[in-house]
Formats: structure tokens, C-alpha cells, sequence
């Protein structure tokens, strides 16, 4: 079943024809009038509204939501406080990853639950059979994310929530320009920011509030072209882009942070998952590639003619004049500094294993408080 954003209208008048690729089932603004590289400077130095409800939102509630939510992820959802999310693993049975989730707990028998296209709906489908706990996919939802360091001086004084205090991964239930919100800080472009939930009904006035109070501090609409160039910038993960192998396990995209090694209670893949751990076959990295464009997700990365890795996914970063590659390598060749050649259409290219995120390494943008 398509779904439809009902901002589809504010796109087109952007320039967006929404013909290209849908996501989760989903029309989305490829590109506007604007220059994405443009859009992404906006995002940088002020701010950019772009629209993401194509993300996939369940909502699980009921007695038994805990129980079943935990037997989902490798994180201890049982150490969730009401107001606060985290991103998890959510493997198979053969510790390999199987979506991009994000549990967001807003009580004690009330989560939702943000995914990509994998697994999730049929898993948690077999988990909650004969438990006592409600199980809704949210397709009135709608997500409008500001993203730039002035985010929070457009949004504050438009609600009474303290949002300087909000801290990253927390969300809370208040109004924005007058209407009944979810705000929560975060987003997925490497820079400070903050996701608006609200009902259909409520999101093209808040789009267009939202750019209205920000039009003085220059902040614009933003298309989904710049969404993924600020990702690739920020070094940040893609189900399943960045898992092309079919059996990808968390340890393998450095998603250490993502399983608790101390979780007691029991989850699918368990088992396999922790045996898994110091076993890679490859590791991701970043390489920075001497080309005036980016290469292409698939192109084969070789040490001499030996096949060493794949890239994942892919830029060319105007804002840092360098073509970016993410990328899996052989353990033995994921090494800082390690030069090897990219086999891409435009032929064969040097490339650099460097540290990500490419942009701000010590995401000091996202996290501003966090001691280093």
C-alpha cells in the first residue's frame, strides 16, 4: 500500500516531482529547485526543515510491551526511562542485522518503535502473539526535522517545553505554535537538531510556521538528496546500504554501542550474536577518494589485484571538496592511512582509509556537552 506525506503539495511547489524512488512505501522529495550542495550548507551554518515521515512508526503499548520490545533488540529496554529513546540492534537468529530500529519509550506500558525496511513488522508480529500487548503502525504521523546549529533558537520560543535542556536521544509531549507535539532532539545529519511528530492534520501548518520563524536566521526547506549527502558527511549508517553483505553483524558496522553486553534477559540471536563478537570478516570505514565526483555504492575496492572491500555508500562533499566513500574492508586492510584503489565507472581511483565521521570527527555538533 503506498502511503502519501500530505506535505506532497509544499514539495511540488519546491520543485520536487516525487517520481523518483519511494522509501518505506513512500513518495519522497528527491531533490527541489534548490542545489542540494546548497541545501547542505544551509544545514551547516543555519538550519534545513526537511520532511521524514517516511520513517516507519509503530506503536507498541500495553502490559506487555516491555517484555516483548526487549526480546526484539540487543539494548535492555527494561533500563528505558519514559522520555528517552535509543537506537538498538535488531538481529536474526543468526546475530545479523535485520533494520535500522529506534526504541522510544514515552511510558512505562507505551513505546514507539522508529524503523527502516527490514524486519520489524513481522517479528514483533510472532513476538506479541498471545501476549497482552497492542501492536499499531502510525500512518498519520508525520516528522518535520530541523536540522543546524539555530534549530533551537527557531523552535524555543514557540513552546513551553525547556528545550535547551532536552537532552540528545530525549524527547517530550508539548505544543509548537500552538499545536500538540512530540519534540525530540536528534536527527540524522550530524548537526544539532530536533524531530517534530504530529498528527496529518497539524504538518503542513507546522512546516510552514517553521520556515516562517525561520526565515530571518536563513534557514530553507530541504530535499532528501542533501539528507543523504549531511549522513555520508556525518558517517552515519543506512539500513541496508550499509550492510550489502546479507548477514552483516553489529560488530562488523562498529555498532558496538548498539548491543548491551550485560543485557540478562534473553533476545532473538542472542546467543549467536555475542559468539559472533571478534569474529569480522569486515570492517566499515571511510575512505577519501581522489575524484571530482562520487563513486558509485557496489564499486569494488581492491590492494592491487586483490579484492579487499565494497563501498557502501557514497559522496562528493562540496562543503569539504573531497569525494567521500563509506566502506567495508578486510580487517586487515581497514587500517588508518592504508592507501588501496577504488575500481568505480570512472575508472580505477586512489583512495585513503581516513577516521570518520568525515565531518566533525568528535560529532561535538550533536553532543556539545559531552566531555571528550
Amino acid at each position: 500500500m503506498q502511503r502519501n506525506s500530505i506535505l506532497n503539495e509544499r514539495h511540488r511547489q519546491l520543485g520536487s516531482k516525487l517520481d523518483g524512488d519511494t522509501w518505506n512505501n513512500m513518495p519522497i522529495p528527491w531533490s527541489y529547485n534548490s542545489c542540494p550542495h546548497d541545501e547542505v550548507i544551509a544545514t551547516r551554518s543555519r538550519a534545513g526543515l526537511y520532511d521524514v515521515s517516511a520513517l516507519n512508526i509503530v506503536n507498541v503499548s500495553g502490559p506487555d510491551a516491555e517484555a516483548v520490545i526487549d526480546r526484539l533488540v540487543t539494548i535492555d529496554v527494561t533500563r528505558l526511562k519514559p522520555g528517552t529513546a535509543r537506537l538498538g540492534g535488531e538481529v536474526n537468529e543468526a546475530g545479523a542485522l535485520v533494520d535500522d530500529i529506534m526504541i522510544i519509550r514515552d511510558a512505562a506500558d507505551k513505546f514507539r518503535i522508529s524503523h527502516g525496511s527490514g524486519a520489524t513488522p513481522k517479528t514483533l508480529a510472532e513476538l506479541s502473539a498471545g501476549k497482552n500487548v497492542k501492536i499499531e503502525a502510525d500512518l498519520d504521523v508525520h516528522i518535520l526535522s530541523l536540522q543546524g546549529p539555530v534549530s533551537l533558537d527557531v523552535l524555543a520560543p514557540h513552546t513551553p517545553a525547556n528545550l535547551a535542556a532536552l537532552p540528545y536521544f530525549n524527547h517530550v509531549e508539548t505544543t509548537l505554535f500552538g499545536k500538540k507535539v512530540t519534540l525530540g532532539r536528534g536527527g540524522y545529519s550530524g548537526e544539532r537538531g530536533y524531530e517534530v511528530y504530529c498528527t496529518a492534520a497539524d504538518a503542513v501548518f507546522l512546516w510552514d510556521a517553521i520556515l516562517e520563524a525561520g526565515k530571518p536566521k536563513g534557514v530553507i526547506p530541504c530535499s532528501w538528496t542533501a539528507l543523504d549527502l549531511t549522513r555520508v558527511e556525518g558517517g552515519l549508517l543506512f539500513f541496508p546500504f550499509e550492510m550489502p553483505e546479507g548477514d552483516t553483524t553489529p560488530w562488523e558496522v562498529n555498532m558496538d554501542w548498539a548491543v548491551d553486553l550485560d543485557k540478562k534477559g534473553d533476545y532473538i540471536g542472542k546467543a549467536a550474536v555475542l559468539a559472533l563478537k571478534g569474529r569480522e570478516r569486515v570492517k566499515q570505514a571511510g575512505m577519501i577518494v581522489t575524484h571530482h565526483e562520487a563513486v558509485e555504492g557496489g564499486a569494488k575496492i581492491y590492494d592491487g589485484e586483490k579484492e579487499v572491500g565494497v563501498v557502501t555508500s557514497a559522496s562528493y562533499s562540496r562543503l569539504l571538496m573531497q569525494s567521500l566513500a563509506m566502506v567495508h574492508l578486510k580487517p586487515s586492510h581497514s587500517n588508518l592511512g592504508t592507501r588501496l584503489t577504488i575500481a568505480s565507472k570512472a575508472g580505477k581511483l586512489a583512495a585513503l582509509v581516513v577516521p570518520t565521521p568525515f565531518y566533525d570527527p568528535l560529532r561535538q555538533r550533536t553532543h556539545p556537552e559531552k566531555k571528550r
